[in-house]
């Protein structure tokens, strides 16, 4: 391996989505780093294309990662500050972060529409309890999720139901 951990690179122009279900369980995604094998938890999401917006590439790396409707994201988005590790490089910036909700239980996942090379770095799909996110063993991103989700969620969960 090389080693490509001289300074941070900037973040390139990315948004994710910050899915709850009808129990206000948060959906993440367990990726496999491919240049080391780390592991970290996070939500689905990924670079923004060429003349893309932010929303709409929200939606369509939804839509790619986890089969689940991109509609549901609304436009009301945080920014995110991300300091993180990936493919043996240190990426520092900032990501717009978008919610969505799903009712009626817990809405099936698919593998079908990640690339190739996502599916081979994506280990598996965990509806996670809101509380639940701060205890959870391994590496996290971003690793201040919760209060990402309280700025998604002023009201906290189950008191505000993503009106646009």
């Amino acid at each position: 391996m090389t080693d490509r951990s001289a300074g941070p690179v900037a973040c390139p122009p990315a948004a994710r989505v910050v899915c709850l279900d009808a129990a206000d369980r948060v959906l993440l995604l367990k990726r496999r780093d491919p240049y080391d094998g780390s592991r970290l938890r996070e939500p689905p999401g990924g670079g923004t294309e060429p003349g893309e917006t932010p929303l709409k590439a929200a939606r369509r790396e939804l839509a790619e990662e986890t089969g689940l409707d991109p509609a549901a994201v609304l436009d009301r988005p945080v920014p995110v500050d991300r300091d993180v590790r990936w493919k043996g490089r240190r990426y520092s910036g900032t990501e717009l972060f978008f919610p969505a909700r799903f009712g009626g239980g817990r809405p099936a996942v698919s593998r079908a529409g990640p690339l190739p090379h996502e599916r081979n770095a994506l280990d598996a799909y965990a509806w996670v309890p809101w509380p639940d996110l701060g205890s959870l063993p391994g590496r996290i991103e971003p690793p201040h999720l919760l209060p990402v989700l309280a700025a998604l969620l002023p009201g906290g969960p189950r008191r505000e139901r993503f009106t646009p």
